[in-house]
């Protein structure tokens, strides 16, 4: 028997080269590698904070064993990010839940409790957003499935968020946004989140 609560933790692959590729620009490859390996320790280890609620996750390319080694975890479904999302949420929901929440693996800022807000807000709503600075949104959750949330989005741009609430307004779907967060993408960001102090060595200029 299973929650009716789920967290889908979207996770990409520790690829030496494949990861924080913007961020590697400045710092390189390997200290890229080196950000992101810890953004996803802090991902794991909030996430299994969680209580009254199933952590399934989602791997980019291959199942890593050693990262969340209770939890289920998949390989993700579909070309693109908007049908590799659709597809996990849609396979989560056939398998029962009530409120599912989606996340990636690369905020630092991230913690159990908002996450736990988040699926407060889907008892009363039908979808919940965290927004991040850039426009688009770090969390998504939903107690439905939604389809059209996926599709035909322009993926990273700045008018995502924006574009997704009025779609889900016209449909007569709820929406509650959570705090602003920001993930790291760049050196700018990495300057300005709580990790800077542990990567200081990086940011002297």
């Amino acid at each position: 028997m299973h929650s009716e609560n789920l967290l889908i933790v979207f996770a990409k692959n520790i690829v030496l080269g494949k990861v924080k590729t913007r961020l590697a620009k400045t710092v390189g490859d390997a200290e890229a590698f080196n950000v992101y390996a810890h953004l996803v320790e802090i991902t794991e280890r909030e996430s299994l904070k969680m209580e009254h609620c199933d952590v399934h996750v989602h791997f980019s390319d291959v199942i890593l064993k050693a990262l969340w080694p209770n939890n289920q975890k998949y390989v993700q479904v579909g070309i693109g990010l908007g049908e590799r999302m659709m597809n996990a949420f849609d396979a989560s929901f056939k398998l029962g839940y009530k409120r599912v929440i989606g996340i990636g693996s690369d905020l630092p800022d991230l913690t159990s409790e908002i996450i736990t807000r988040g699926l407060k807000v889907l008892e009363s709503n039908d979808t919940v957003f965290g927004p991040s600075e850039d426009g688009g949104y770090y969390l998504i959750g939903m107690n439905q499935m939604i389809p059209e949330i996926f599709i035909d989005k322009a993926w990273s741009t700045e008018s995502l968020l924006d574009v997704t609430k009025t779609e889900l307004k016209e449909r007569g779907y709820s929406c509650e946004l959570l705090e602003e967060l920001n993930d790291v993408d760049t050196i700018e960001d990495l300057k300005a989140s709580s990790i800077a102090e542990k990567f200081s060595y990086l940011l002297k200029e």
